[in-house]
């Protein structure tokens, strides 16, 4: 594993934590690992991404070393050396007119990468439902909705045939509409519950478990069955000292543990990989539920085997 030397940060030598990851598989009697939650972009947008980190930004506030800042070849192989089998390239747009471009680059992306799922993209636009169309014909496997950035609200009636769509084809769409790490003005539990009334059958995935709305967002799985949530940045003591899981609420991860995906936020995160896994082992669940989220459930939901 090559070894690039990332600008404006420390050189990090991930050979050693290649070794502990794969401890961490054989623990589980896993042979791999699917992480429903990276990401992988065209590289002046990455940059732009990384800058605002960087910057330790409003919606941060905090210091944040990307710890896989490499080039895109050495993060594809830094993955696979992980050991994991599938993974996606969650990529969005912040205005319109940038979705249906950056669909373009993610399936090519998917074309030269094979075990990267199909991941696409949309924003509230005239245009959206015809390129979501064409991206489900050329093979999109999962969709990305980051409210937060993109700044709109998911029941935007420019939406409307886009959830249409996206129900009817039953294809995952991660969706970042907590409001952690800080709030967005559609952000919340309210407007994905007004969603859900809408499109019962959309296979959401809240991502971040919906931090800091844990409990509102669990309330929503208990009355959705095909919604699910993913595990980025939380259970991690990065996370967890300034928006601790609630304690109260951890059987209930237990009781949707067929419903809990692993997702990492690669390259974009400010501690080793092996630390978002050994999270997931917090709270004590065993090692059955810990199975199902890193590998199971998400080979389930996208028919792997």
């Amino acid at each position: 594993m090559p070894v690039c030397e990332p600008v404006g940060e420390t050189v990090h030598d991930h050979t050693s934590e290649v070794a502990d990851v794969a401890a961490f598989r054989e623990r589980l009697g896993l042979d791999a690992l699917i992480d429903v939650h990276t990401h992988f972009m065209p590289q002046n947008v990455l940059d732009k991404v990384w800058a605002y980190f960087d910057s330790a930004g409003p919606l941060t506030g905090r210091p944040w070393p990307i710890r896989y800042r490499i080039e895109e070849q050495a993060r594809v192989g830094q993955l696979r050396a992980f050991g994991v089998r599938r993974f996606t390239s969650m990529l969005y747009p912040h205005k319109p007119g940038m979705a249906a471009w950056l669909d373009q680059w993610s399936a090519d992306f998917a074309s030269r990468t094979p075990d990267c799922l199909h991941t696409a993209t949309f924003y509230p636009e005239e245009s959206a439902p015809g390129y979501v169309a064409d991206a489900l014909a050329a093979g999109a496997r999962v969709f990305k909705s980051h409210i937060q950035v993109g700044d709109y609200d998911p029941n935007d009636p420019l939406l409307d045939a886009v959830w249409g769509l996206l129900e009817d084809a039953g294809t995952p769409i991660v969706v970042h509409c907590g409001s952690g790490p800080a709030p967005g003005r559609f952000t919340g539990p309210d407007r994905i519950a007004a969603l859900l009334a809408r499109y019962p059958r959309l296979p959401l995935i809240v991502a971040h478990m919906g931090m800091p709305e844990y409990a509102e967002f669990l309330d929503l799985a208990d009355r959705y069955p095909r919604l699910l949530l993913d595990t980025t940045m939380a259970f991690t003591d990065f996370t967890e000292s300034d928006i601790p899981f609630p304690r109260d609420a951890v059987p209930r991860l237990r009781d949707l543990g067929d419903r809990i995906l692993f997702g990492s936020d690669f390259p974009n995160i400010p501690y080793r990989y092996l630390d978002a896994l050994e999270a997931l082992e917090r709270f004590g669940l065993g090692d059955d539920w810990v199975r199902g989220v890193v590998h199971h459930n998400a080979a389930t939901l996208f028919g792997l085997g």
